[in-house]
């Protein structure tokens, strides 16, 4: 009943999918995951049941199956950061898979009858083969594990080098759904098909759960200004990637005396206007009013603050939190409207920030 279950769900969470309105390149990818794996799981159940006799064609089919779980966990988390420039290649990922199908052809030719009973002698005939198959699925699953964390930590790392937030950007959702996938692929180490495919059911109701509370995943909503915000977000990180890898910071042609110059420029613009009080700040608005690259500002702040611009931007807002809490006029206000003055746009912003910069909570601090 669990698998049955979990076949359904997901099958249904491929049609939500399907018929969203302005579908993102990552809800194609995740459409197409999640339809890839409930078929995975329907074989499984087959199995389970023992009912291949209504399926004869199928038998076999989900050996080289899991070879396209690591691709599709990396093509969406690539598409869901911008970090997907070279599209057109991205059927390389799955040619393990083809290659797979193609050297198990001898097998899936034969009769049923034939193929039933190398099943029923535990894959006799086949050993070497499926410990190939196996090790390739293994490595192939952890491989695009990591390259999959790598690319939200390196997605993570520019934000706090952009944005003076990360509330809206910081894509829990898909540390969730690698973090799970990488538990899936632990298990896949240490324990049998039937505690495997338990794993993955919970998995995909995780995914439906989440992912329907989740605004934008599998809601088909007009898009909002926050959408376009969001876009915009993204396509900035992007465009900063890809200028960073042609210029990074520019260190040799940036002596010594212009860092401090512009260090300066920076310390009395944060005095005077006070920018950090803009919620949306960014290091491209900012290098704007400096007028200096934002990758000359970048090297600046981490050279000469030893922070990048999300830690130093929220340091001056808990600075200015430290001077307004204590002013008479503001014994009225409540901590959290005057957090939202210096430039936070949530209390968990607030409280993370302000510990990290003082090691106490703002309640702890004010007494």
């Amino acid at each position: 009943m669990l698998y049955l279950t979990g076949i359904i769900i997901t099958f249904f969470l491929v049609v939500i999918l399907t018929s969203k309105k302005n579908k993102s390149e990552a809800d194609k990818i995740l459409a197409l995951w999640l339809f890839f794996t409930g078929f995975h799981l329907f074989l499984y159940y087959l199995h389970y049941k023992k009912d291949f006799t209504s399926f004869p064609f199928l038998l076999g089919f989900e050996l080289p199956m899991p070879l396209l779980q690591g691709p599709f966990l990396y093509l969406y988390t690539s598409a869901l950061t911008n970090q997907n420039p070279h599209r057109k290649y991205n059927w390389l990922h799955f040619l393990p898979f083809v290659i797979a199908v193609l050297v198990l052809m001898p097998f899936f030719t034969l009769s049923f009858q034939e193929k039933l009973t190398v099943f029923q002698n535990d894959g006799k005939g086949y050993e070497n083969l499926i410990l190939i198959l196996y090790s390739a699925i293994l490595i192939s699953g952890i491989a695009y594990a990591l390259l999959s964390l790598q690319k939200l930590s390196k997605h993570r790392k520019n934000i706090s080098d952009q944005f003076s937030f990360n509330e809206k950007i910081n894509l829990r959702w898909l540390q969730y759904l690698i973090l799970g996938s990488s538990i899936i692929w632990l298990v896949v180490i240490f324990y049998e098909d039937e505690y495997i495919f338990s794993v993955v059911v919970f998995y995909l109701m995780f995914i439906g759960y989440f992912g329907i509370k989740q605004v934008g995943i599998f809601t088909n909503q007009p898009i909002s200004q926050n959408d376009n915000f969001q876009n915009l977000i993204l396509e900035t990180v992007f465009i900063e990637e890809n200028q960073t890898e042609k210029i990074k910071y520019e260190k040799s042609s940036l002596s010594s005396e212009e860092l401090q110059s512009i260090h300066q420029k920076l310390t009395e613009i944060m005095q005077t206007e006070k920018l950090y009080k803009n919620p949306d700040l960014t290091l491209a608005e900012l290098s704007q009013k400096l007028n200096v690259h934002p990758n000359i500002l970048s090297q600046v702040i981490n050279s000469a603050e030893g922070k990048n611009f999300y830690d130093y931007i929220n340091l001056q807002r808990v600075e200015e939190f430290k001077k307004l809490i204590l002013l008479p006029e503001n014994e009225k206000f409540t901590l959290l409207s005057i957090a939202f003055e210096c430039g936070f746009n949530s209390k968990t912003a607030f409280n993370r920030n302000f510990k990290k910069a003082t090691g106490l909570s703002p309640s702890e601090y004010l007494k």
